[in-house]
């Protein structure tokens, strides 16, 4: 009995060494597999590493040159839009110069028309008491015209020369219980006139020309259009007197012998009217 145990276990280990062999030689073949596919893997992973570094330099390579580029373009449209901004404000700055430029040019134009009509106004008032003088004359001619004693006849206007002073205000009292007033002077024929009047005499007389709220205006209410100032009159006597009355001094000038003074202060005075008809 136990030969034949001793009999089976030797005939069974030929048989387990086949069996064992054929094991180990497919662990090993699924070793080498495991160990080929590990260095596949390998490869490959090395393979990829090597061309995403090619690819990342490449566009590390690449990236620079068009970054610039961005970057140039954007500081070119900067500066254009910076050109563009200053040009603009120049345009501006231009078109408001020459809108300037023309308004200046209006005013000028204005202030020039202004002076020609002030002028116009100054030659037609002249006509017109030229005229009236030429009605007076030619009035005188037809009827006669007669001043009242101790009044002189001028191209037919009366006049009054005093031989005694008063004040402003008393002179022209005077001259309105007569039926006249302090004379108003309109032409320079008429300041000539005047100028003649008291002869040699170097006489001060007062005239019908006076301030009013700063502004000389005559007896009748008219504005004064031609004056005849003496040099640096009228100067109304500084702050500490007032000189609202106008004088005529006939030692100066003809055409510049007016003078403004104090009214209360006393002088001869002038005084005009219509002649009357007989």
């Amino acid at each position: 009995m136990q030969q034949m145990e001793m009999l089976d276990s030797v005939n069974e280990q030929p048989r387990c060494g086949q069996k064992c062999r054929n094991t180990n030689q497919t662990e090993r073949r699924f070793i080498q597999l495991l160990f080929l596919s590990f260095g596949v893997l390998c490869i490959t992973q090395a393979i990829l590493n090597v061309s995403l570094r090619l690819t990342l330099y490449s566009n590390k390579e690449s990236t620079p040159p068009f970054c610039n580029t961005t970057h140039i373009t954007d500081q070119n449209q900067k500066k254009k839009l910076g050109i563009d901004y200053d040009q603009k404000r120049l345009g501006d700055c231009n078109r408001l110069h020459e809108r300037f430029n023309a308004l200046t040019r209006d005013k000028n134009l204005l202030e020039n028309r202004n002076t020609e009509l002030n002028n116009r106004i100054m030659t037609l008032e002249e006509e017109r008491d030229r005229l009236k003088m030429i009605l007076r004359e030619l009035s005188g001619s037809v009827t006669s015209q007669q001043c009242p004693t101790d009044w002189k006849n001028i191209r037919s206007r009366c006049y009054f020369l005093s031989s005694e002073s008063k004040t402003w205000e008393e002179s022209r009292r005077y001259c309105l219980s007569k039926g006249a007033d302090l004379v108003v002077i309109n032409t320079e024929q008429e300041q000539r006139d005047l100028y003649r009047l008291d002869g040699t005499s170097n006489l001060l007389f007062w005239i019908g020309l006076h301030d009013t709220g700063g502004t000389f205006k005559w007896v009748d209410g008219s504005a004064l259009t031609k004056p005849f100032w003496q040099s640096g009159q009228p100067d109304r006597g500084g702050p500490n007197n007032r000189e609202d009355c106008v004088e005529m001094y006939h030692s100066n000038p003809v055409l510049a012998n007016w003078n403004d003074a104090p009214c209360g202060s006393k002088r001869h005075w002038l005084c005009e009217m219509d002649p009357f008809t007989s």
